[in-house]
């Protein structure tokens, strides 16, 4: 057997970073940049949090230069190259993909007492399922105010589900992939029935277990450059099947490769994979061909979802801080972090003051190996500044609390 490889850490930094397409000069915004960065990260998290802009907004403007967001709508509600499912959470997803995102689509709820209680609420309400269905057979797209609560059994929880019966049975519904997001109009979504919004040669695909497997997995570890199989099954392959088996083929194959990730002489723990695919750019990485960016992430980016993952690698131990109360937060409502070339300098509180055109700089808070100064002021100065413009911000308002190195913002 082969020597496994080392790898620095540095090194594994940079080749995820590079994977996420937050290396390099950023291609210019167009529908086919869009659906090119979306097939390197594989998905883009959907969350209604618009304090600065939507998520999927944001994770797309640190990928591409003047990210115009008429560009995703396009891809999702006209050409509907993109589709919105669940992968590692709600999120936009390829129509290439379906046949993956299908294996979950026919076996959702799975087993186990939710699975059980969700199937038999869905029994339970088999008029208000045949209602739904119906009404958007006959008068789709719709939104769920058009739809009749024919429920006999709610929906109980102890959160804002309850009760809201048609939002749970579409919710489902979109689980088993029977019905999708048609089209967006703000935040606010239509629903048609599965066959109306994807073509017949997206929904024709299928692929066998074994299959599904094969390429998720293989899909998963190019889109995080390195990792274990745990980072893998996080990604937007959670939940499919086969992974150690999986992973044992492909490394008898040649189709990954080991690695030890090194941290100051010593390896990380867990087994670490390479795509044979991304072995020369590893190789160009470690030769220091690298052209580092400076960019604001959403709390929701691809890179950092995988908390234990980010913590791991880039000694960013990041939470949001939304349902903390305001007198404890230590980062703020919506903290940005920000990324410097590999390495994470500060988390970034902003707001986007829509009425007044201003970006609201709440905080900056420095990571705890960073001093703030005139020399990491520059990159700070330069995200921020790349945020205001994108979002039409002629003027960013930066609070007192700011360290008085990182101020000169606006």
């Amino acid at each position: 057997m082969p020597a496994i490889r080392q790898v620095d850490l540095r090194t594994a930094r940079r080749l995820a970073i590079a994977k996420q397409r937050i290396a390099g000069i950023a291609p210019r915004s167009s529908p086919s940049k869009v659906l090119d960065v979306v097939r390197s990260i594989r998905c883009v998290q959907l969350d209604p949090i618009s304090v600065v802009a939507r998520s999927p907004l944001l994770v797309l403007r640190s990928r591409l230069d003047a990210f115009d967001p008429r560009h995703l709508d396009r891809l999702v509600y006209r050409d509907r190259s993109l589709f919105e499912y669940w992968a590692h959470a709600a999120s936009i997803v390829l129509s290439e993909d379906f046949a993956i995102h299908r294996f979950r689509m026919r076996r959702w709820p799975g087993d186990g007492a939710w699975g059980d209680r969700i199937r038999s609420w869905i029994d339970s309400n088999s008029a208000l399922k045949r209602s739904v269905l119906s009404s958007l057979r006959r008068r789709g797209p719709l939104r769920i105010r058009d739809m009749a609560d024919l429920s006999v059994e709610s929906w109980k929880s102890s959160g804002w589900t309850a009760d809201r019966n048609v939002d749970q049975m579409i919710r489902f519904l979109w689980m088993q992939g029977k019905v999708l997001v048609s089209d967006r109009r703000g935040l606010e979504k239509w629903w048609n029935l599965a066959e109306r919004v994807l073509p017949d040669d997206v929904r024709a695909q299928r692929l066998g277990e074994a299959q599904v497997a094969r390429r998720a997995i293989e899909l998963s570890l190019k889109c995080l450059g390195v990792g274990t199989a745990q980072h893998i099954a996080g990604h937007f392959t959670h939940g499919y099947p086969g992974l150690p088996a999986t992973l044992a083929a492909f490394e008898r194959t040649g189709v990954i490769e080991r690695v030890d990730v090194v941290r100051d002489g010593s390896p990380l723990r867990g087994t670490w994979y390479v795509h044979r695919d991304d072995v020369p750019l590893l190789e160009r990485i470690q030769r220091d061909e690298w052209e580092p960016r400076t960019t604001l992430l959403s709390p929701f980016d691809n890179l950092i979802h995988d908390r234990k993952r980010l913590l791991t690698m880039f000694d960013l131990d990041y939470r949001m801080e939304i349902y903390v109360p305001v007198a404890k937060r230590k980062y703020g409502y919506y903290a940005m972090p920000l990324l410097d070339g590999d390495r994470f300098i500060a988390r970034v509180d902003p707001a986007f003051d829509r009425e007044r055109s201003v970006l609201v700089v709440k905080s900056i808070v420095p990571e705890p190996a960073v001093r703030p100064d005139r020399s990491n002021a520059v990159p700070i100065a330069t995200a921020v500044r790349e945020l205001a413009t994108w979002l039409g911000a002629p003027t960013v308002d930066v609070a007192p609390a700011v360290p008085a190195p990182w101020r000169r913002l606006g």
